[in-house]
C-alpha cells in the first residue's frame, strides 16, 4: 500500500472517551472507530489486522479437519425458548419483530442453530464424528460497554461444534480442539494461561478457557508457577491452611461495641482482624435469603454462591430486608439465632475463638465458634482466592493476574442434542443422543489482547504475524530523485515476494512518517534517506530503539531473516 494514495489517518491526542490502553491505540492509530457505546467500525488498518489473525484460525481450524459454514444472525425467537435458553439469556438478547408479528432475536450463540444443521446429516453412529465452524458476528445488549473492543454489543466469534458418538470420541475432538487453540493463540503471538472454569450459562460437563494475561482483564485467573496448574478464580477451591489451631474453644461473651458497623471501625476499636468474621445476607431469584459467614479478610465469590444455593441469580439483600430477618443493621448481622440458612466458609470452621455481630445494633460476640452456630449450617469455599493461599495440586503459593478471556472450550454432552430431539442409532439400533463439544474464540479479543500486552509510549507493537503490514518504508524526501527509485524499487521487490509492504510516500516531514509507522506498530521499518547515495538505507524493528545501516543489495535478505526467526 502507499500511502499517497489510501485511506489512512491517526490523531495526534489520545481518546477521550475509551477507558483503556487498548481501545485508545486502536481509535488513535485509525484502526477502529467507535459508531456509538459498545459498538465499533474497522478501518482498513484495523480489518487487515482482523483478517490476519482470522486467516490464522482458519488455516488451524481447517487443519484440524474442521468445516466452515455460515449461519444467520436473524433467528426466531422459538429456536431458544425450545432449548430453554430465551430465560437464560433475559435481557442481553436483541429482539425485534417482523411486519407478520414475528419475534426474532439477533444472536447471541448458535449452539441451537449447530444441532439444526448436525441434524441433516446425523442419522447413525457412522455419521459421526464431524467438527463444523463458523466465523460469525454475535449480539448482547451489554447493560455496560466497556474497555473498547472487550466487552461490546456487536462481536466477532469463531464458534466450532463437533458431535460425537461416545465419551471417547468427544475425549479426542475435545483434546484436538485444545492443541488446536494452542497452535491459534501461539501463532498470533498472545501471551495466556489455560485455566478450568464454571461451565456458565453454556451448561455441560467440562469448560476450559484460554486468558490473556493483561490489567484490564475482567476475569481474573489463579495460577501456579510451581506445577502449572491453573483455574479462573471463580472455581478455584481456597484450601485453608493454618500453621497452629487450638484445641480448646472459650465460652462466647456478648460485649458492648458502640459505633463499630464496619471491618475498620472494628479494627480501630482493637480486635485483631484475624480474629474478626463479617456474616452477609444474600438473596437468590427465588426470593430465598442465605447468610455468608466468612473471614473479614476476604471477600464473597458470587460464582460460588449460585452453585452452592442452586441459584441462577444472588445478590446482597437490602438494608431493609437485612434489618427485617436479623432485628439489626447491615454491619452487626450474625450467624447465631437466624431463620435462614447459614453457609459457613471453610476457612472459618478452622477457626477459633473469633468475633460475629449480635444481631443487635452495637453489639458483638467475643470468643465465638462454628458449634455456637444456632440452629445450623452449611459448609462451603464461598470466597475468592488471594495470593499466598495454597496451590490444590502441589501446595506451592499461588500468584493471581487479571484477565481476558480471548478463548473458551466446552464439553457440552448431550445437553442441546436432548432438548432439541436429536438422535441416532447405535450399533446395537438403539436411539442415543450424540455428545457436543463447543469451541469459541473471541477475534477481537484477541486483538485487544494483542494490543494491551504489546504497546509503548509510541504506539502498537504489532508481532509479525498478524500486523496490518510486515514492512514500513519511510521515504524521506520523495522529490529526491535517487531517494524515490530506491524506495519504489524495494517496495515493488518486496511486494513481488510476498512480504506485505506499506510504502510511505506522503509529502510530510519525516518525524511525523516515524510517529505514524510507531503508532500502527509496523515490525520492520525501512527508512529511504541521504545515505542512499551511499548505497545505505536504516533498518529498524518496531520493538528496539536501535537501527542499523545496511547495504541497499542486501536488505531483503535482512528483512527474511528477521521473518524467518
Amino acid at each position: 500500500m502507499k500511502l499517497s494514495e489510501s485511506f489512512f489517518y491517526t490523531l495526534r491526542e489520545d481518546v477521550k472517551n475509551e477507558d483503556c490502553v487498548s481501545s485508545n491505540l486502536l481509535v488513535k492509530s485509525g484502526m477502529v472507530k467507535k459508531v456509538s457505546s459498545g459498538i465499533y467500525m474497522y478501518m482498513p488498518l484495523g480489518l487487515k489486522v482482523l483478517n490476519n489473525i482470522e486467516q490464522i484460525i482458519r488455516e488451524e481450524m481447517n487443519e484440524a479437519g474442521a468445516l466452515e459454514l455460515s449461519m444467520p444472525c436473524l433467528i426466531p425467537s422459538e429456536v431458544y425458548e425450545q432449548s430453554g435458553r430465551k430465560e437464560n439469556f433475559g435481557n442481553s438478547m436483541f429482539t425485534l419483530k417482523d411486519r407478520n408479528d414475528r419475534e426474532y432475536v439477533l444472536g447471541p450463540t448458535h449452539e441451537e442453530l449447530f444441532v439444526n444443521a448436525a441434524s441433516s446429516m446425523i442419522k447413525s453412529y457412522k455419521d459421526m464424528p464431524f467438527n463444523i465452524y463458523q466465523m460469525a458476528n454475535k449480539y448482547r445488549d451489554e447493560a455496560r460497554p466497556r474497555y473498547g473492543l472487550i466487552r461490546v454489543r456487536e462481536f466477532i466469534m469463531k464458534d466450532a461444534y463437533t458431535f460425537d458418538k461416545d465419551e471417547k470420541g468427544l475425549d479426542n475432538s475435545y483434546r484436538k480442539m485444545y492443541n488446536t487453540y494452542r497452535r491459534i493463540f501461539d501463532r498470533c503471538g498472545v501471551k495466556y494461561k489455560i485455566v478450568e472454569a464454571d461451565t456458565g450459562v453454556m451448561g455441560g460437563l467440562l469448560s476450559e478457557e484460554f486468558q490473556a494475561i493483561a490489567d484490564i482483564g475482567e476475569d481474573t485467573i489463579v495460577y501456579c508457577d510451581n506445577c502449572g496448574y491453573a483455574a479462573n478464580n471463580e472455581i478455584f477451591d481456597v484450601i485453608p491452611v493454618f500453621e497452629k489451631v487450638p484445641v480448646s474453644e472459650k465460652e462466647k461473651k456478648l460485649v458492648y461495641t458502640p459505633n463499630t458497623g464496619s471491618i475498620k471501625a472494628l479494627v480501630e476499636f482493637g480486635y485483631d482482624i484475624n480474629k474478626l468474621t463479617k456474616t452477609m445476607i444474600y438473596k437468590n431469584e427465588r426470593e430465598e435469603f442465605y447468610a455468608c459467614v466468612i473471614p473479614a479478610t476476604r471477600e464473597i465469590n458470587d460464582y460460588k454462591l449460585r452453585r452452592t444455593t442452586n441459584s441462577l441469580d444472588i445478590n446482597l439483600a437490602s438494608p431493609e430486608e437485612v434489618k427485617e430477618i436479623t432485628g439489626a443493621d447491615i454491619g452487626f448481622v450474625g450467624p447465631y439465632n437466624l431463620n435462614i440458612p447459614i453457609i459457613v466458609d471453610k476457612e472459618v470452621v478452622l477457626m477459633k475463638d473469633f468475633l460475629v455481630g449480635a444481631n443487635k445494633n452495637d453489639y458483638h460476640y467475643e470468643n465465638f465458634n462454628v458449634g455456637d452456630i444456632w440452629p445450623g449450617y452449611k459448609v462451603a469455599d464461598i470466597k475468592f482466592a488471594v495470593e499466598k493461599d495454597h496451590c490444590p495440586e502441589c501446595q506451592h503459593e499461588i500468584e493471581i493476574a487479571k484477565s481476558i478471556e480471548i478463548g473458551n472450550i466446552f464439553k457440552l454432552g448431550s445437553k442441546y442434542c436432548e432438548a432439541l430431539g436429536l438422535k441416532y442409532l447405535d450399533q446395537n439400533n438403539q436411539e442415543q443422543y450424540p455428545l457436543m463439544g463447543c469451541y469459541g474464540i473471541g477475534v477481537e479479543r484477541v486483538l485487544a489482547s494483542l494490543v494491551e500486552q504489546n504497546n509503548d509510549e509510541k504506539g502498537i507493537i504489532f508481532p509479525l504475524s498478524v500486523a496490518p503490514y510486515k514492512v514500513a518504508i519511510v521515504l524521506i524526501d520523495k522529490n529526491d530523485r535517487l531517494q524515490n527509485e530506491v524506495a519504489q524499487d524495494l517496495y515493488n521487490e518486496l511486494m513481488k515476494k510476498g512480504i506485505d509492504t506499506l510504502l510511505d510516500d506522503r509529502d510530510e516531514r519525516p518525524g511525523v512518517k516515524f510517529n505514524d509507522m510507531d503508532l500502527i506498530g509496523i515490525p520492520i521499518r525501512v527508512t529511504v534517506g541521504k545515505k542512499v547515495y551511499n548505497d545505505l538505507v536504516e533498518l529498524k524493528r518496531r520493538e528496539k530503539h536501535t537501527s542499523e545501516d545496511i547495504d541497499v543489495n542486501n536488505i531483503y535478505k535482512e528483512i527474511k531473516a528477521i521473518m524467518d526467526l
